[in-house]
């Protein structure tokens, strides 16, 4: 607890020009914020709904937890907390893709689908994390092994059996599903971009090395109160309809 309280403590000696830590408080209170919205609204939706739009409030409220400590760690020792942005990820990643496989119930999914989805995000975080932090001499190798299991996502929303599942549905369900994938396919980029920039490999010559913890603060909140909003958005459209 002192040590805790030592460096919530430190939060007030944030230099002003010190945007990876604004940016983490700005991060923490939007999902908080995100959170709390979502939760708010659960009684105006039916049983129907009503997971997804809980599951868009715990993934927010996950993130906001972890970045309330993260923005107190960076303020403390001046490093990125890439073991708790791991544990963040692994946590609310898996979420976002059960989002995909709850939208997709009303045209049949299977819980194959949540299972696969849940699999190649562990493994694309599980991986990214050993060549990050674990075997940084092999960064390349898990890199490739995470950007395959990343890219086996894009394909099964936007190609594979989520997509034809989308395309059943239709509607509303369909118009939610193209704009989840464009979060994965353009939002989520940003990540192994990061991964590229913070580890060594042959894309070193290529990709510049530098910190971009402003760049994943943003896009994480921008990627997961945006999946929010999509799916509340979804849920207050078809109970309308």
């Amino acid at each position: 607890m002192t040590n805790f309280m030592f460096i919530s403590g430190m939060v007030s000696k944030l230099s002003p020009t010190d945007y990876v830590g604004f940016t983490f408080f700005v991060g923490c209170m939007a999902m908080m914020a995100a959170s709390a919205f979502f939760f708010l609204s659960l009684s105006q939706f039916d049983k129907k709904w009503r997971t997804s739009v809980l599951v868009s409030g715990l993934i927010t409220f996950i993130a906001a937890v972890h970045y309330f400590y993260m923005r107190d760690y960076w303020a403390a020792f001046g490093e990125s907390p890439t073991f708790f942005r791991y544990v963040d990820w692994v946590l609310t990643v898996p979420l976002m893709c059960v989002e995909f496989y709850l939208i997709l119930k009303i045209a049949g999914a299977k819980q194959s689908l949540l299972w696969k989805m849940i699999i190649y995000s562990l493994i694309m975080l599980v991986t990214g994390y050993f060549g990050e932090v674990v075997d940084t001499a092999n960064a390349s190798v898990w890199g490739a092994v995470s950007g395959l299991a990343y890219f086996a996502i894009v394909y099964e929303i936007w190609l594979g059996e989520a997509s034809k599942l989308a395309k059943a549905a239709g509607g509303n369900v369909l118009a939610a599903h193209k704009i989840l994938c464009w979060f994965v396919l353009v939002g989520w980029s940003i990540y192994p971009l990061g991964y590229m920039m913070g580890t060594t490999g042959w894309y070193n010559g290529i990709i510049p090395a530098g910190n971009i913890d402003v760049v994943y603060n943003i896009a994480d909140a921008i990627n997961k109160i945006g999946f929010g909003l999509v799916i509340y958005t979804l849920a207050v459209k078809s109970q309308t309809n």
